[in-house]
């Protein structure tokens, strides 16, 4: 085989600065679609979906092989924190928290991922985000 490939799906999680509830619905949208434009234009990933509630985002997403984890997500948090407050969306600072979440997902996961991911508001009117977090840490044996 005289060419490299890889094809390695992503599903980062990662919230608001002490997960204050800064996402607000008047500009949710906007922030996902941003978010979409910023890893396909800048990071040539692809995204197969971005959803979360107003103190965390989850995305899935194609890793592209020359970028790492941290520095795509670095700069996805970077630049979306410094959109928000650009457009002042809030009359507060917008901030990420320090650290995210990012799990390896197959194939053939890939479509409950997806799943999961837009039904996020539904599945948080019963769980937590500090709960879902440590499942996600016990279920891939993390500390």
């Amino acid at each position: 085989m005289s060419h490299s490939i890889s094809k390695i799906w992503i599903h980062v999680i990662f919230s608001t600065k002490d997960r204050e509830p800064l996402i607000k619905e008047s500009f949710e949208s906007e922030l996902h679609q941003h978010i979409f434009n910023n890893f396909v234009n800048e990071n040539n990933c692809y995204v197969k979906i971005i959803n979360g509630i107003q103190d965390h985002l989850h995305i899935l997403f194609l890793l592209n092989p020359n970028h790492s984890i941290k520095d795509v997500i670095h700069n996805i948090k970077g630049e979306s924190s410094h959109w928000v407050n650009q457009n002042n969306f809030l009359k507060n600072k917008f901030a990420w928290q320090i650290g995210y979440g990012a799990f390896s997902v197959s194939e053939s996961n890939v479509e409950n991922v997806e799943k999961y991911i837009r039904n996020q508001k539904e599945h948080h009117r019963t769980t937590s985000y500090v709960k879902e977090y440590e499942t996600f840490l016990l279920k891939y044996k993390l500390q």
